[in-house]
């Protein structure tokens, strides 16, 4: 059952016009059902983030539960050409109220007909949307999912990083853009912080290291901390020394 009379701007959201007729999609869907007739709900449109909840909540009420589907909601009205953007920030907090589909939106949206890269563009953020909704409603395969991934991350598995992502091609092409090499899928480091300052590359070597001197791991970083304080102030406390020093 659609909603022709849903918000197309922010300043409409969630005002009597909306809500009559939500009231009547309610009627609609009773009657339906009463028929035997499967129903779903279409909802908004553009509104606020702090006005979403609202109209979760009243379909769920006026609608008897039936399912709800909407167009984002598109959270703000200031940025054409990335309203997959905007309104993928409302169909994640949608979703995780109670909707149950969510309709994508590309960066087209109010500027002209999309093409398949902006539909590609527009499905990928809601692949997004959704699974962020599934995280916060504990959803276990998202969590497995999202745990499986900072793992392969931890341990520096470039190729399962990839897999396991929402979009494994885009990954890969943003890693080989300055790695490209076949060898750096196994290297222990990306070009951001590069071999010497990857967090999670000093946390293996510490734990290598903590390992090796039969201490834990929190014993041999407080050690170091402690050794690099000495080294600081031993050179003055000043943060830039010469390379001599």
């Amino acid at each position: 059952i659609g909603d022709g009379l849903r918000p197309g701007s922010i300043a409409d959201a969630n005002d009597e016009a909306q809500f009559a007729e939500l009231k009547t999609q309610g009627e609609l869907t009773r009657r339906a059902w009463k028929y035997g007739v499967q129903v779903m709900n279409e909802g908004p449109g553009h509104v606020p983030m702090h006005m979403i909840h609202e109209n979760m909540q009243k379909q769920l009420e006026w609608c008897d539960e039936a399912p709800f589907y909407t167009l984002g909601p598109l959270t703000t009205d200031v940025a054409p050409g990335y309203d997959h953007i905007t309104s993928g920030i409302g169909a994640a907090m949608i979703g995780w109220y109670g909707t149950a589909m969510l309709c994508y939106v590309t960066p087209k949206e109010h500027l002209g007909l999309p093409n398949k890269d902006d539909v590609r563009e527009g499905v990928i953020t809601y692949k997004i949307a959704a699974h962020v909704a599934d995280l916060a409603k504990g959803h276990p395969a998202a969590q497995y999912r999202d745990n499986a991934l900072s793992k392969a991350r931890f341990e520096f598995r470039w190729e399962d990083q990839f897999n396991l992502s929402l979009d494994p091609e885009k990954a890969r092409s943003f890693h080989d853009e300055t790695l490209p090499q076949e060898g750096a899928k196994s290297a222990h480091f990306c070009s951001m912080c590069g071999p010497n300052f990857c967090s999670m590359k000093i946390t293996e070597d510490v734990r290598r290291y903590a390992e090796e001197k039969g201490v834990t791991a929190e014993e041999a970083l407080n050690e170091g901390m402690a050794q690099k304080s000495r080294e600081f102030k031993e050179h003055g406390g000043e943060v830039y020394v010469s390379k001599n020093q």
